[in-house]
């Protein structure tokens, strides 16, 4: 691998590190457990380990974002997550200030100087 693809994939994990957050609150609109997030992220493109997405949960619960529910029914107990109403708010914040960020990205990358190589 050479420098330069060593230097893309540290900064390209930067951003997906900076816009993780959004990524999950996006997908807590309706209940899902631990599990069934790691999958449905990884089907969206996003494969997350586990030991990342617990603590991320945790903080998100711990910041009054996400709401959380233990299911005991099945044998399996789980613990269910989803949006709180201040979670819902963030959220709707989150994608204004994205939306915006990439608009403003799109204007400097077209309007930018730098050409290929």
């Amino acid at each position: 691998m050479s420098q330069t693809d060593i230097i893309v994939r540290d900064l390209v994990q930067e951003l997906h590190r900076g816009s993780l957050v959004l990524m999950v609150l996006s997908q807590l609109t309706e209940p899902q457990y631990g599990y069934s997030l790691v999958q449905r992220l990884d089907e969206k493109g996003l494969p997350m380990e586990p030991g990342t997405l617990y603590p991320l949960l945790r903080r998100l619960e711990k910041q009054d974002l996400l709401d959380s529910q233990w299911d005991t029914e099945t044998n399996r107990p789980r613990r269910y997550y989803v949006l709180s109403k201040t979670g819902r708010d963030v959220l709707d914040k989150m994608i204004e200030a994205w939306e915006k960020l990439s608009r403003q990205m799109e204007q400097m990358i077209k309007t930018g100087s730098a050409g290929p190589g």
